[in-house]
């Protein structure tokens, strides 16, 4: 697992952003208030915090494509979509009174610093909250990818990855009752048991830099508080399992 040098414990929220819009497009400004709340409580216990944020509320590329959009160009319009989820996130922590960089690989440079990862630990260090937005600067990218990318290169000891349930069971908890939970699993389990955590770039990428995953329900009142925290939420990924 990647580490730093100091005991604090160091996360990278990946955060869809249709998590911030709600059950329509666009942002929502109760959710996005709530989101930036309960991020600063995080940051008051001491933990470092980078966050990741998607731009689905904003653009799905997937639909345009199928119509004939070109793959590059829906993804690059993709990146942009994040970087206004993430200049939206950091005026609103910021709002809460909050400390907050916002950073993009996707270099808009008069609206966002271009990302440099040993200038994002700095700034984590520092006590400030960083956004990373822009994907990985280039197309073809998922943000879970870019998510456990940025994880590494920030040295990070887990990415949190918000979804719809409460973690990783052995069968779609929507489409069977008797799914089983799984709170504990190792990556070699999660590739036996064909188990869809991440994009298969995104799962490799934290296999090969031993990098925990854990898996939690963002619309759970307290699971991102704990999960940050105490680690004691959702489903985690390691290399050792159980």
């Amino acid at each position: 697992m990647a580490t730093h040098n100091t005991a604090t414990r160091r996360v990278l929220l990946k955060l869809s952003g249709e998590a911030l819009g709600g059950n329509a497009m666009g942002i929502e400004p109760s959710i996005l208030a709530k989101s930036a709340k309960e991020i600063l409580d995080i940051a008051k216990q001491g933990v470092q915090i980078a966050i990741v944020i998607g731009g689905g509320n904003i653009f799905r590329g997937a639909a345009l494509q199928k119509a004939g959009l070109n793959r590059v160009i829906g993804d690059q319009m993709g990146m942009l979509a994040t970087v206004i989820n993430g200049l939206a996130m950091r005026d609103e922590l910021i709002r809460q009174g909050g400390s907050c960089v916002l950073m993009s690989a996707y270099g808009i440079p008069s609206i966002t610093t271009q990302y440099q990862a040993q200038l994002g630990k700095e700034i984590i260090e520092q006590g400030s909250i960083l956004i990373v937005a822009g994907g990985t600067g280039a197309p073809l990218f998922t943000t879970d990818t870019t998510a456990v990318l940025r994880a590494v290169e920030l040295e990070c000891n887990e990415v949190l990855k918000g979804t719809k349930v409460d973690g990783i069971y052995d069968s779609d908890p929507m489409k069977n009752k008797d799914a089983k939970f799984i709170k504990h699993i190792s990556f070699d389990e999660v590739i036996a048991q064909k188990l869809e955590v991440m994009d298969l770039t995104a799962f490799t990428l934290a296999l090969e830099n031993n990098m925990n995953i854990r898996v939690f329900n963002m619309n759970k009142e307290g699971a991102l508080f704990k999960a940050a925290t105490t680690g004691d939420e959702g489903s985690l990924v390691s290399c050792q399992g159980v």
